[in-house]
């Protein structure tokens, strides 16, 4: 995917007695960084106290090297953000540093969106939902497990949470299970808990297990003990971190995401086939995807696009034009690969087009006699209110557009997209959601969100669009100016 949308943010905690987890935790992070490049923090205890050091930008900019020697102790969080709600600013990095009576200290971090605490709503312009889930702990009586257990038993919304006192770590995950999170034992005894496996790969971890949606683990000597705070409810995990947000090496649900992509570009390949003289993906995510049209479709692969590697993922920008010129700073044709050639062209995603219209221009530009644009996911037409950055229909191009429509918003030849079931049957059935794509949401959505412009989105009691609402579409035609005329609407 090349704009649109963004995931807040990737956690990991670390206990390894005898050591200093500190650097392990900034390893870590470093492995995280496509969840968030707004700020990185890392909090560290050491049985008697809590030290944290946070910054903004990527993790190696984030941290001066003194500040890292001062992080001692053997236990330790650390966060990526990337700001779905609240301004991008040090004062909102996290780990968060909060209170515990009779006069402790609690540090926490998360990933998701929590929007009510004890019937408390989250205001969606700001970051306090995990400010209200700090102060709600700090009110709770007992040690920090109890009172995880008591606060989550009444919050609502999306959330993985790494936290830690000053002694024990603790990790948690709501109980639909939204945002990932997984459990590794460290060689020597430690433990890791992160967002995703590659962590635990780069640390020298073993892949015990998910943390179970409704789980509070609680870690110290005696190893990993589990409590509950909720049973678990239908398991409802983020299709789109197979998509798009998690690296390809992730194992989620048991799945290797690489495995899933490549199982959705040849579901694709049979869904919607193109007549083509050559495949290529947007890089990188797309790659797997592109690989299995090109298997099941018998056309051939090649890369024909190349990226800059030091830009970063696009979606993370948290401004339009910030993102729209990156495209241009990210990616550039291979002539040689697309000159007078079909190209059949895999991306995994698409949610507001403009980045995609680009890309198009770029290989028309380059000489592609015909670009077929295949999409690895279906329409995005719905807001998430789970933890990804689509506040409002609005933004969401096939919110407004038929996929033929999109196809000549972009100067495509054709542009198709995959299946929901399709998507299911990859990423494991009926335990993901979906909700994005098919505005059917596992759990009730409130208040009701605005698809277009004085139209509301009325929802029925399970979360699903009423049947009468009704969202018009609007027709766009491909801008097919030069490419050199196109890159002046985006220098700005």
């Amino acid at each position: 995917m090349l704009d649109g949308i963004g995931e807040e943010c990737g956690v990991v905690g670390i206990w390894a007695p005898g050591t200093d987890v500190a650097p392990a935790v900034y390893q870590g992070l470093i492995a995280l960084q496509h969840r968030g490049q707004e700020s990185a923090g890392i909090a560290v205890a050491d049985g008697e106290r809590i030290a944290r050091s946070v910054g903004m930008g990527e993790v190696r900019h984030a941290f001066q090297p003194a500040a890292l020697t001062r992080l001692t102790g053997h236990l330790g969080i650390g966060h990526v953000r990337y700001s779905t709600t609240g301004d991008s600013t040090v004062e909102n990095a996290q780990p968060l540093l909060g209170r515990m009576p009779p006069g402790g200290s609690l540090a926490l971090a998360h990933n998701g969106n929590i929007t009510a605490v004890a019937g408390v709503g989250v205001p969606g312009d700001s970051t306090a939902d995990t400010r209200l889930l700090v102060a709600q702990i700090g009110d709770e009586d007992g040690p920090l497990d109890a009172a995880l257990r008591a606060v989550l038993a009444r919050t609502s919304g999306a959330y993985s949470i790494v936290a830690c006192d000053a002694q024990r770590l603790y990790a948690a995950r709501d109980p639909y299970g939204f945002r990932p999170l997984c459990l590794g034992a460290l060689p020597g005894g430690g433990w890791v808990v992160a967002s995703e496996s590659p962590v635990l790969d780069l640390l020298g971890a073993t892949l015990v297990r998910e943390v179970s949606p409704g789980e509070v683990l609680l870690i110290d000597d005696g190893g990993p003990r589990s409590t509950r705070f909720a049973a678990p409810a239908r398991v409802a995990a983020c299709s789109f971190e197979h998509v798009y947000f998690a690296r390809s090496d992730t194992v989620l649900g048991g799945r290797r995401v690489q495995q899933v992509r490549r199982a959705l570009g040849r579901a694709l390949a049979r869904e919607a086939p193109a007549t083509g003289d050559v495949v290529i993906p947007v890089p990188d995510t797309a790659r797997p995807a592109a690989l299995g049209f090109a298997e099941t479709s018998g056309i051939p692969y090649d890369e024909g696009l190349a990226r800059n590697n030091y830009v970063g993922r696009t979606f993370i920008q948290p401004e339009q034009h910030v993102r729209r010129a990156a495209v241009l700073l990210k990616l550039n044709p291979i002539a040689e690969v697309v000159a007078g050639r079909a190209v059949v062209l895999v991306d995994d995603s698409i949610v507001r087009a403009t980045s995609m219209t680009q890309v198009v221009a770029m290989l028309r530009a380059a000489g592609a006699r015909r670009v077929h644009v295949r999409v690895a996911s279906p329409p995005v037409r719905w807001p998430c209110f789970f933890g990804v950055d689509m506040k409002t229909g609005t933004e969401l191009v096939a919110n407004r557009c038929t996929p033929a429509e999109i196809g000549r918003m972009v100067g495509a030849d054709s542009l198709e997209y995959l299946s929901v079931e399709a998507l299911r049957e990859a990423v494991g059935g009926a335990e993901s959601c979906v909700g994005c794509f098919t505005g059917a949401y596992p759990v009730p959505v409130s208040p009701p969100t605005r698809l277009v412009p004085g139209r509301p989105l009325a929802l029925t009691p399970t979360g699903r669009p009423h049947p009468k609402t009704k969202t018009p579409t609007l027709l766009t035609t491909g801008d097919r100016r030069p490419w050199q005329e196109l890159r002046s609407d985006y220098r700005s």
